[in-house]
């Protein structure tokens, strides 16, 4: 069954970092064509910077799937690393907690307002784009990272190679 799992989680993060390379790709070429048509053409493109601020939306929130799978967020933890391991285990036991029920709780909020974008086909001003699509990347982004935080609490020490980093991710 972990076994299972972990063959499930691998596939999920294999899709979400290869989406936020894209993105990032994407994105640089954008600003590269953006460039060279604005200083050697003195021609720039009109929606550029809209689309490239969607896809950074896309890479960012499809790209926290691996963090949160790895458990490297942004902490404030200078003072629970000093305290006895029991005490620190428990504080990022709550922590993690706190980012499901955030990420829930965001999930839940974002998910009237993306129906509204849907149903009145809202656009973005430059490139007309549909703005339901990068808006539905931050409830997506949350949703996996609360799924995949509560796959790693459930499965922490029944995985093979528990407590080191995820084997996946290269450096």
């Amino acid at each position: 069954m972990i076994a299972a799992v972990e063959k499930a989680v691998a596939g999920l993060l294999a899709v979400t970092r290869s989406v936020s390379a894209i993105c990032l790709m994407a994105s640089v070429l954008i600003n590269f064509a953006n460039i060279i048509g604005r200083y050697f053409f003195s021609v720039s493109i009109p929606w550029a910077e809209e689309i490239m601020l969607f896809l950074m939306v896309g890479c960012v929130f499809t790209g926290c799937c691996a963090v949160a799978w790895q458990g490297r967020q942004i902490r404030m933890d200078v003072l629970i690393s000093l305290l006895p391991p029991t005490l620190r285990n428990l504080l990022t036991l709550f922590s993690e907690l706190v980012l499901i029920a955030a990420a829930i709780a965001v999930t839940l909020f974002a998910w009237p307002v993306i129906t509204q974008l849907a149903a009145f086909d809202e656009r973005s001003q430059a490139a007309n784009f549909p703005l339901v699509i990068p808006q539905s990347m931050v409830p997506i982004g949350y949703m996996l990272m609360a799924l995949l935080v509560a796959i790693r609490l459930l499965t922490t020490g029944r995985r093979r190679g528990a407590g080191r980093p995820d084997p996946s991710h290269t450096s």
